[in-house]
């Protein structure tokens, strides 16, 4: 592994395991491993609770990286790697799903509060500190179940394509933090809406979702 110099580290939430490989909780991990594939990464390496890769991406060095402490203790992880690599907290990216965006809709910002993410709730406990880039990855929708059952639970038929369109675009996304900065990538994603076939959420939502405090 690098063990001085890794400049940025790329964190994907998620559980481990095959029983939630391809669940909405898991979009993290599922976004880390399409980078990876993409770029030529293998995510193999067991280190600091996390299955780790290491490679260059966009010109910078990255290390992927995929705790496996279950989400809810996912800063024991983080922890142990920031003490370790000892980046600067802006070059700690962390991705992960948010209920409260909708389905397919991207996030990006530099710093902020945890909302109801129980896997980064974890992580900023952990490190005492908020304030280092974030990718959320909407997965709201219409929900007639517990949320824990939600959040672990498929991808429906039209969910499942509008997810691979958002987790493309999160790698690009991604890809444009490390190679032109988070103000560029912010500018260039967080405006996009899902694609036009998925309902849209109404003017009420869309107020509403942009009148809240930024996290």
């Amino acid at each position: 592994l690098i063990s001085v110099g890794v400049m940025f580290i790329i964190t994907g939430l998620g559980n481990p395991g095959r029983r939630y490989e391809h669940t909405r909780h898991n979009i993290g991990f599922i976004t880390v491993d399409y980078l990876a594939e993409k770029h030529g990464i293998r995510i193999n390496k067991l280190k600091h609770k996390a299955l780790v890769g290491e490679g260059i991406i966009s010109g910078q060095k990255v290390l992927l990286v995929k705790p496996q402490t279950y989400m809810n203790l996912s800063g024991q992880s983080v922890r142990e790697l920031v003490s370790y690599y000892k980046p600067e907290l802006s070059n700690l990216i962390v991705v992960y799903d948010d209920i409260d965006l909708p389905m397919g809709r991207l996030r990006i910002r530099p710093a902020g509060s945890a909302g109801t993410h129980n896997g980064m709730r974890s992580i900023i406990y952990d490190l005492q500190r908020d304030d280092f880039p974030r990718v959320r990855i909407g997965i709201g929708g219409e929900r007639k179940m517990r949320l824990a059952d939600y959040v672990t639970g498929g991808f429906g038929k039209e969910e499942k394509k509008l997810m691979e369109d958002a987790v493309i675009r999160a790698v690009s996304a991604l890809e444009c933090i490390l190679g032109e900065g988070i103000d560029r990538a912010m500018n260039d994603f967080n405006s996009k809406e899902p694609p036009e076939k998925v309902a849209k959420p109404s003017k009420k939502e869309e107020k509403k979702e942009d009148s809240k405090k930024d996290d």
